[in-house]
């Protein structure tokens, strides 16, 4: 689905009238094949069908959504952890020495600009930045090869520590998140389900040919908005609907104005 993930909002929303469209002309088209009699005798019977067929598929659909939408939100919560270390490992590091706090300070400053000149770009695509992984790598060698000699200094380390922790550990969640949330198997019974549900209300017939198709429009405008839920924010990082490195930049912007 990453081609869809890929396309504007618009390409989307149009994609769903058009699908919304060819789903309710079907019933139109069966009826002059197939006289109203000949289904009129299915409604009861395909009725309790029916109602075990949607059920179904709208426990799976409901699911998924939800799924790609916490996915969703815990990408932003990554990125939110991420930038919120990053800027106590920056004033933490006015605590140590004046050279290894401009070392540290400008290791930092490195990683954050890689963050967002490389990371993001890869991330875009379901990649991740070796660049930026040397950036963080070279921020934990500073920190890690400081020798303190009062137990002030000791404290500060312990802290730096646990606050590039968080970085890492935020960075790693959201290069996973950008591959999507949903496999390719749950693709294709969402599809399959869909075309099937929309596809068994052809068994039903009201007299009235343009009701009926306005109800199954009804109901297939529902699903393909609720699948089109999923492939907008199935990758947080790519598409129109995604998470933007705001959170990083103001960091920076921070950085920059402390002194």
């Amino acid at each position: 689905m990453y081609f869809l993930t890929t396309r504007p909002l618009w390409v989307l929303l149009l994609l769903v009238i058009l699908l919304t469209g060819l789903a309710m002309s079907g019933p139109i088209l069966i009826r002059r094949y197939v006289t109203f009699d000949r289904l009129r005798v299915n409604n009861e019977v395909a009725g309790f069908k029916f109602a075990t067929i949607g059920v179904l598929y709208a426990v799976l659909l409901g699911f998924v959504v939800i799924i790609a939408w916490e996915r969703f939100h815990e990408a932003e919560r990554a990125l939110a952890t991420e930038a919120g270390a990053s800027a106590t490992v920056y004033r933490l590091a006015g605590g140590l020495t004046a050279p290894l706090t401009a070392e540290i300070r400008s290791d930092l400053e490195a990683y954050l600009r890689s963050v967002d000149e490389d990371d993001w770009p890869a991330m875009a695509v379901g990649r991740w930045s070796p660049a930026t992984t040397d950036r963080l790598n070279a921020l934990y060698d500073v920190v890690v090869h400081i020798r303190p000699t009062e137990l002030h200094d000791f404290g500060l380390q312990q802290d730096l520590m646990r606050e590039l922790d968080k970085v890492g550990e935020a960075r790693r969640e959201r290069l996973i998140s950008a591959n999507g949330s949903v496999p390719g198997a749950i693709w294709f019974v969402l599809l399959l389900g869909a075309l099937l549900t929309i596809g068994f209300t052809y068994f039903f017939a009201t007299q009235n040919e343009v009701i009926q198709g306005l109800m199954t429009g009804v109901l297939a405008a529902l699903i393909f908005s609720a699948i089109l839920v999923v492939v907008v924010v199935d990758r947080p990082f790519t598409g129109a609907v995604r998470v933007h490195s705001e959170p990083i930049r103001w960091v920076l912007e921070d950085m920059s104005r402390t002194p």
